[in-house]
């Protein structure tokens, strides 16, 4: 049985002023150098930066997917994983896990692990913006029904693990680049999927 819901608008949602976000600046390494706009680092130029992605399940393991909003600026309308975000600098990976979490879901989440830490990848969408992230990857177990900001989240989805993979195969193009290649690695993962 997949559930199914619509995202709504989140009145009275406190959010920090979007031009004003910063994202860590990586060496090769993985080493932060440094900070920049968030604005400003999705471009053909954009830099090696420091993000997060973040799957969540259900008790009874299924996975929820979401469908970033038509408004997005980078792959919009496109189904991908619970939650991706940026720490800001200074802030610890999972703290920015949670506060994203709750910010675009409307939920908190337990029991996060950390399953892809060195996940990276550089993508580039039809409109010409480039993601270019150390992304390391976060499973963990959704606490609440999820009420999504609808600036973020068109819809979701519960499906079963094998459904999602299956739809990814099947339709690489209906979904993020960093879901597809995160799917590559994931069902290799002991108890995740």
């Amino acid at each position: 049985m997949i559930w199914y819901g619509r995202a709504m608008d989140a009145p009275g949602h406190a959010r920090d002023d979007p031009s004003q976000e910063l994202v860590v600046l990586l060496d090769p390494d993985g080493t932060p150098i440094g900070s920049a706009p968030k604005a400003t680092v999705h471009s053909e130029a954009t830099p090696l930066h420091l993000a997060f992605s973040c799957h969540l399940l259900a008790e009874d393991g299924r996975m929820l997917v979401t469908r970033r909003a038509l408004t997005k600026a980078a792959w919009p309308g496109v189904w991908t994983n619970a939650c991706c975000g940026h720490p800001a600098p200074g802030e610890p990976v999972e703290d920015a896990v949670r506060r994203r979490v709750r910010e675009e879901l409307g939920v908190g989440v337990a029991g996060l692990e950390l399953v892809l830490p060195d996940f990276a990848y550089r993508a580039v969408d039809a409109s010409g913006v480039v993601e270019h992230e150390r992304c390391p990857v976060f499973f963990g177990r959704i606490e609440g029904q999820p009420r999504p900001d609808a600036r973020e989240v068109a819809e979701w989805r519960w499906v079963e693990p094998e459904s999602l993979l299956a739809g990814i195969r099947a339709t690489p193009w209906a979904f993020s680049p960093w879901l597809v290649l995160q799917a590559e690695q994931l069902p290799e993962l002991a108890g995740v999927v």
